[in-house]
């Protein structure tokens, strides 16, 4: 039979709550007789040696205390004798415990149960274990105590009784009160748990975005707030992943658009295979092949399985490569292209070829939103924390919106909407740029304002030595 957490958390508080009651119960069982027992036999004996002592001030000997103390059966006791007079005070409570012998050790009030008789000579470990009694500083005898006490007397065993009844009512107190508490805190404890369960259910059953309430501080609190950050991303991921088959599904479309109706008409022969037409289908396919290949790298990234042939190498040249291979394109475009570096730069272990795919797809996109008479700088330098190089490609172009900002590396995304396809953009290229950063254990920001320009840094490792 299966059972809710609350139920169990409930038992296990009862459970508690009853153990300790029940350990209570056999441990007060079992030394609360013993333990008033010896209280009352301290106090009492407290009493009598009070009394002893008052008696031999007031008498200046131990004659006569028997008689004094314990009256014979026939007389009346009078409560109101003193040390001087009659009968004195007798307590009934003393139940014969108590004896006397004197400064000599020689017994003068026997012990009713099992002490040595009047006259005799008491042993003298029986006397170190006894109370003595001092007058004026002087020891003038000891007290003696029955070792086997007779137990308690009927008032006494009815104290103990109530007593025992009282520690019996409050167990059982403290057993409701754990049960109710017990009940409480499940509840407090399961709330959360089964509003996680419920929100499981939810995005097993496609409600990807769930959200449960996290306001405790504590690890219940904790996970509620890692599920709720999951969820998010989890949904955020699988709206990315719609809008890119939606985005992927959009850019084949035009490509193969265009070849199907060159073909189609071609072979319908309304329209004759020119070069020029065929130079346009073969344009196209090799449109869809940079498509492929760009969705294919990023997929092997996302996978973890993107290999890289990391060699030690020199930034310095690579960025020389770079700027060189694209001074052409600049100068026919009326853009200067400038590199700024700093020629003792550690060392990187990169792979060169990912690493130059990273600055073509930098420079294209600089190149791209330069206009006439712009300026493209290339620069490094070491990074400040050490451990590290920075490079950075800045163009003084038409930059980036704010809106657009946190959206620059993701995939198919243009911050113009109004640009065709038609120069070969697919809107992959920043996104390859991050994922090869990335691989290569690095990172990459944008800093950007609209007709501002922008500048993309990208911090790498240094090679290890």
């Amino acid at each position: 039979m299966t059972r809710s957490l609350a139920a169990k958390l409930t038992a296990a508080f009862l459970l508690v709550a009853l153990t300790v009651a029940l350990l209570l119960a056999v441990v007060l069982r079992l030394t609360s007789a013993e333990q008033l027992d010896r209280l009352i036999i301290e106090q009492q004996r407290g009493e009598f040696s009070d009394t002893l002592a008052a008696y031999y001030a007031a008498n200046g000997s131990w004659a006569g205390v028997r008689q004094y103390l314990y009256p014979d059966p026939g007389d009346h006791f009078q409560p109101d004798g003193g040390p001087g007079g009659g009968p004195g005070p007798y307590r009934r409570s003393w139940r014969d415990l108590f004896g006397l012998a004197n400064a000599d050790g020689v017994v003068i009030i026997p012990v009713a149960f099992g002490g040595p008789a009047v006259g005799s000579q008491v042993p003298a470990n029986v006397l170190a274990g006894g109370e003595p009694i001092e007058v004026n500083g002087e020891v003038l005898g000891t007290i003696l105590t029955a070792e086997t006490p007779p137990g308690l007397n009927p008032e006494e065993a009815a104290y103990l009784q109530r007593t025992n009844r009282a520690l019996l009512l409050a167990s059982g107190g403290a057993v409701l009160v754990a049960l109710v508490v017990g009940v409480v805190l499940a509840r407090t404890l399961t709330r959360p748990l089964h509003a996680l369960t419920q929100a499981t259910h939810g995005m097993a059953s496609g409600q990807l975005e769930q959200e449960v309430p996290a306001q405790s501080g504590d690890e219940i609190g904790e996970l509620a707030r890692a599920f709720n950050q999951m969820s998010r991303q989890v949904a955020r991921a699988n709206n990315a992943r719609k809008q890119m088959t939606a985005d992927v599904a959009h850019e084949l479309r035009t490509p193969l658009t265009v070849i199907a109706g060159y073909i189609e008409a071609m072979r319908d022969g309304m329209l004759a295979a020119t070069p020029e037409r065929l130079n346009v289908i073969y344009a196209e396919l090799e449109h869809l092949q940079r498509l492929v290949s760009d969705l294919r790298l990023l997929s092997q990234a996302d996978a973890g399985e993107l290999k890289l042939n990391r060699q030690p190498m020199q930034l310095v040249e690579l960025l020389g490569q770079a700027v060189r291979a694209f001074e052409h394109q600049a100068a026919q475009k009326g853009v200067n292209l400038e590199l700024a570096v700093d020629s003792a730069l550690p060392a990187i272990e990169a792979d060169e070829t990912r690493l130059a795919q990273v600055l073509s797809n930098l420079l294209t996109n600089a190149l791209r939103y330069t206009p006439a008479g712009g300026r493209i700088t290339v620069s490094a330098c070491e990074d400040g924390h050490p451990g590290g190089v920075i490079f950075e490609v800045a163009d003084t172009g038409t930059g980036i919106a704010a809106e657009d900002l946190p959206f620059v590396f993701d995939r198919f995304y243009r911050a113009d909407k109004a640009r065709s396809e038609d120069d070969g953009e697919s809107g992959l290229g920043l996104a390859i740029v991050k994922a090869l950063v990335e691989a290569h254990g690095g990172a990459i920001e944008v800093n950007a304002a609209e007709n501002h320009g922008t500048v993309f840094r990208v911090r790498l490792p240094i090679a290890r030595t």
